[in-house]
């Protein structure tokens, strides 16, 4: 069975877009390794911290907690800070991902590519998805760290598919749901979010783990912003909106499939 090294940007990324795969190739015998690239310093920070505690603290708690509920066999640090949004002066602090030494930060990628000996490495699209400065940084460490890897892994990049938001939005709006969220709107960094369908190579339906992915993302339960207002979707449309998660496969004849990604080849 592969083992499957994901890259993920902060702590909860994980969760909400590829924890229903990672679960799945957990549950199929995969060795499953998550990266986290920064401590999510910029993440809402919670009332409740205990004397001494740092928000860095509880969000490394936190994911440790999240990786148990995915069942993953390893978590690696890769050891920056989070970046904050585009044009933060954060962007250029020391040890802000973002601004970090590529070939350093691919190499640090790379030495867990070689200690894993991975045959799949996962991170993000082109443009982290939405746009955010260290998402960006985690697809350019990606291909740097497989390119400085001994043995060459295949890539997969996670991302959304757009045009199913935009189903989802427009039904959402045609049935009277109030809300101004446009998935063609300009995202951090100018672009709309996620990836066109036609761009796209795997569906992964994980509607069978969902209840594992919503465990995941309540394991962060300090990112009450974001992590509690998708834990306050009613259970189905929670499914509706997380049951798929969708990956570009570089290099891979056009066409999306929706199949397993891991699955072994014949022959």
């Amino acid at each position: 069975m592969p083992t499957i090294v994901f890259l993920h940007a902060h702590p909860d990324d994980e969760a909400s877009q590829t924890s229903g795969t990672m679960a799945r190739a957990v549950d199929e015998g995969h060795r499953v390794v998550l990266v986290v690239s920064t401590g999510g310093e910029h993440g809402t920070s919670p009332d409740d911290l205990a004397p001494g505690e740092t928000l860095v603290d509880r969000r490394r708690r936190e994911l440790e907690a999240s990786a148990r509920a995915i069942g993953v066999h390893r978590v690696v640090w890769l050891g920056y800070s989070d970046s904050g949004m585009t044009g933060w002066e954060q962007n250029a602090h020391d040890g802000a991902f973002t601004s970090a030494d590529l070939e350093e930060a691919g190499r640090r990628f790379a030495d867990v590519l070689d200690e894993e000996d991975a045959d799949v490495a996962v991170g993000y699209d082109w443009h982290g998805g939405y746009g955010h400065p260290d998402h960006v940084q985690v697809h350019r460490v990606l291909h740097r760290g497989v390119e400085l890897a001994a043995r060459r892994p295949r890539v997969l990049e996670s991302t959304m598919n757009r045009d199913a938001m935009r189903g989802m939005f427009e039904a959402a709006r045609a049935a009277g749901m109030d809300g101004d969220w446009d998935p063609d709107a300009p995202m951090d960094d100018g672009n709309p979010m996620g990836t066109p369908a036609a761009e796209l190579h795997w569906r992964v339906d994980v509607r069978d783990r969902i209840e594992r992915k919503r465990a995941a993302l309540a394991s962060h339960a300090s990112q009450t912003s974001d992590v509690g207002m998708m834990l306050a979707m009613p259970p189905e449309v929670f499914t509706t909106v997380f049951g798929f998660e969708h990956f570009i496969e570089p290099g891979r004849p056009e066409g999306m499939v929706e199949a397993w990604p891991f699955a072994p080849v014949a022959g």
